[in-house]
């Protein structure tokens, strides 16, 4: 039997000594027990024929010894007392799930749709489950469709409303390849089919980039519960992949329709895990970004989330707007219905007021009792927080609690009720459960209980660890103004300090500033494992959310491209010596991670400050824009964020060389020569957005650097040693002064002792580099055994440079 608290290594790397190899043990455990606290993924609320309801959890957690996630569900029984308290009724034990890759209830909550995805040409399975037993099991072969879809972006499932057809998307199957063999085109008389021939590769079809290998052909089909049938949904063009399906409401015997998002190829697929180049069909013609499909109750109102501001600026994120088409369940959909706008985009937020829209998500039923106020979380400042919407009015109210810097993400409904989880850096999360307190007509009062929950365990030492942590989340004025900046990208933005509770000896602990890729992306206030474990060992973190972040308005996001290199340099600047004048940091003791753009701030502030930084580790880190932009699946990235407003006119396949010496001025790179930094790299090989040579140059570089700063102390060195030398035969008499002067060899001074000189000056300016490599990892670096690895030496690294 494993022991829990063991390090999950047999040996530890060669060359480590007694103290290295103790912390490199403790530092293992430690963070193996962080790894192993689950992660609630999903929930959905059901119906029992007493009308009682159970909640059924998806949870997630690493398997490091088969570099996976495993994924288990959890059920609780709702209980609600005469006293307004709320009991959760677990049931004994969570059921794995094994090779389940979807699961969806119907909408009644009476069926149960399992889908597993095959590997290689294996069929697709269809399981219909009801409370009791599997009733349906369906096979579709690869020559049907491949896998369905599970990745949350293309993925849509739906049940129809009488619960007799699914609508789903799967990888359309790929075209029939020819066979060449040793006879020509024919197997001859060869007895086994594979003997002496091979499959041809065909032509090339682009997919859609990092996180969506194999993705290339999303189509739409159909499924009979009652007969197994499956068929393809015609009449849609091949050039839009479509995801994201919904039925729409329909009324008896007239004909169904489906709703879902297309998007179109064009010339060029550009990866979408950040892209929102998006375009419903047909619906929406007149706005150019539409998302996350959603029917009101009474099927009188389509609701759609649009990140229109980010595809007509350019960037690959930006402040969502919510909008409502009016519908009716009698008429056939029309191409140009009005489209209302609910929430628009907030371009400038008032101090405490609501910053704009910035959901990842929408929940499959989002919808309040009285039909037109949904329930989201959406990103406000550096905190997720939970919003009501009212669809007709556009009012939006945050209802989880103002005065709180925990982050709270809604899980599922419950009724008219809420389920969520509240969670901080130094806090695991609890499920929380709301409902609303006095008048359904004051939608701010919601009262919060705590439930009890077996799910989400940590080990007493983590308990104890995190409970001796404390954090705030900071206010950063922007320090320098002088530009000619909008209102919104002049107002302060924020940084969460994590830190110990109490000082020792009026000392501070080392700080690691941590940056979010994206660049416009947001780092919340909510619990993150490795995170949690670098503040475990005794480090401050200071979590900057720099200017373009997500969260604080459409002008702060808009503010940073053109600009990237410089204003969210100094951002990060500001930040750190806001901190330090506040005396919570050392300036001796500051070191630096991040991932993608955050590794390119990492590789910017190392050079930009060289004397800065005791420490930096950089994941998968954009280091040369001019590198970068001609073998990344996002070139339109490079250009938006080093041009601005200026890309759209300006981006092109073919850089010219103007086009690459700016992309040069703004990288990482360009600062290199400066760099003294002890570095970490950790790079993905598989990495499509962020390619490793860019990592490498930057690296390889540093090295060089090094080679020649050696080299030159080699020969300084030399050059002292022949001096001691001769100053010592000078003076024990064994050298005439005049043939020193006569070679043109400075006569030296008193004799100094010369043992191990070279030696110590040489091995002081070491080579402070280091580069982990991941073979089958990409840009995320997320893989169970990568992420453990990766967040253990960046640990170890930094306890090296910095303590």
């Amino acid at each position: 039997m494993e022991n829990p608290g063991a390090s999950p290594f047999k040996d530890t790397p060669v060359g480590l000594d007694a103290n290295s190899e103790e912390e490199y043990f403790s530092q293992s455990t430690l963070l193996k027990e962080f790894t192993e606290i689950p992660t609630i993924e999903k929930a959905w609320t059901l119906k029992s024929n007493s009308g009682a309801s159970q909640v059924m959890f998806s949870i997630s957690q690493p398997n490091l010894l088969e570099n996976k996630k495993r994924r288990y569900a959890s059920f609780s029984h709702i209980s609600k007392e005469r006293d307004d308290s709320v009991q959760f009724h677990w049931d004994a034990f969570p059921i794995e799930m094994g090779t389940t890759s979807l699961m969806v209830p119907s909408p009644s909550g009476s069926k149960l749709l399992v889908v597993r995805n095959a590997e290689n040409d294996s069929p697709t399975r269809f399981e219909i489950w009801s409370s009791s037993q599997v009733e349906r099991e369906f096979h579709v072969p690869s020559s049907i469709h491949g896998s369905v879809y599970s990745d949350g972006w293309f993925e849509g499932i739906s049940w129809n409303s009488d619960e007799t057809l699914i609508a789903y998307i799967a990888e359309e199957p790929v075209s029939a390849k020819p066979t060449f063999t040793y006879y020509g085109n024919e197997k001859g008389n060869c007895p086994d089919k594979d003997c002496n021939s091979w499959k041809g590769q065909g032509d090339w079809e682009e997919g859609w980039g990092e996180a969506y290998d194999g993705k290339r052909l999303p189509k739409l089909f159909v499924i009979s519960i009652n007969s197994g049938e499956v068929r393809a949904v015609d009449g849609i063009e091949k050039s839009p992949s479509v995801g994201q399906v919904i039925w729409a409401p329909s009324a008896k015997d007239s004909l169904q329709y489906l709703v879902f998002v297309g998007w179109p190829s064009g010339t060029r697929k550009f990866g979408i895990k950040t892209d929102t180049k998006l375009s419903a069909v047909v619906l929406t013609e007149s706005i150019s970004s539409a998302f996350f499909p959603r029917f009101s109750p009474d099927g009188k109102f389509l609701v759609f989330l649009s990140s229109k501001s980010a595809v007509d600026s350019g960037a690959h994120n930006a402040t969502d707007s919510l909008h409502r088409i009016d519908w009716s369940i009698d008429a056939e959909p029309h191409p140009r219905n009005k489209i209302v706008d609910v929430v628009p985009v907030v371009m400038c937020a008032e101090d405490g007021s609501f910053p704009g829209l910035y959901c990842s998500n929408i929940l499959s039923n989002p919808w309040l009792s009285d039909g037109h106020t949904m329930i989201l979380s959406a990103a406000w400042g550096s905190t997720l927080v939970v919003l009501t919407v009212d669809i007709l009015s556009g009012d939006v109210s945050r209802i989880s609690p103002s005065t709180s810097e925990f982050s709270w993400d809604v899980l599922t409904l419950d009724g008219d009720n809420i389920i969520a989880v509240c969670s901080s850096p130094i806090d695991v999360p609890d499920i929380k459960y709301g409902y609303l307190v006095g008048n359904a007509s004051d939608n701010t009062k919601w009262n919060w209980l705590d439930i009890s929950s077996p799910i989400i365990k940590c080990s007493g030492k983590v308990r104890s660890l995190l409970s001796s942590k404390e954090f705030s989340i900071m206010s950063i004025p922007v320090r320098d103004a002088s530009e000619n900046l909008t209102k919104g990208a002049s107002k302060p933005y924020e940084a969460i300090f994590a830190s110990s509770k109490s000082k020792k000896h009026n000392a501070c602990d080392p700080m690691i500033v941590v940056l979010h890729g994206g660049p416009h992306c947001v780092s919340l206030s909510s619990f993150s494992k490795s995170s949690a474990f670098l503040c475990s060992l005794g480090f401050s973190l200071l979590i900057v959310n720099y200017r373009g972040s997500l969260g604080f308005g459409e002008e702060a996001v808009q503010s940073l491209p053109g600009r990237v290199g410089s204003q969210d340099v100094n951002d990060v600047f500001a930040a750190i010596d806001h901190v330090i004048g506040m005396g919570l940091a050392d300036q001796s003791k500051i070191a630096a991670v991040g991932i993608s753009h955050g590794g390119f701030l990492t590789t910017h502030l190392i050079g930009q400050a060289p004397d800065k930084f005791a420490a930096a580790a950089a994941r998968n880190p954009v280091c040369n824009f001019a590198l970068m932009v001609g073998t990344t699946d996002i070139p339109d990235w490079c250009y938006f964020e080093a041009f601005g407003s200026e890309a759209k006119s300006s981006f092109t396949a073919a850089p010219s060389a103007e086009h690459l010496a700016l992309f040069y001025d703004k990288s990482p790179i360009s600062h290199v020569s400066k760099v003294k930094t002890p570095t970490l790299m950790l790079l993905g090989v598989k990495d499509l957005r962020v390619p490793i040579t860019d990592g490498l140059q930057q690296m390889q570089e540093r090295m060089q650097k090094m080679e020649k700063q050696m080299e030159e102390q080699k020969k300084t060195v030399r050059q002292e040693v022949i001096a001691d030398v001769i100053a010592q035969l000078k003076h024990a008499g064994l050298i005439d002064p005049n043939i020193l002067a006569a070679l043109s060899i400075p006569s030296p001074s008193e004799p100094t002792s010369v043992q191990g000189a070279e030696q110590d000056q040489i091995s002081s300016s070491g080579v402070e580099v280091k580069v982990m490599m991941f073979p089958d990892d990409i840009h995320e670096l997320d893989r169970p055994r990568t992420d453990f690895e990766s967040f253990l030496n960046i640990g170890l690294w930094f306890k090296k440079y910095c303590s």
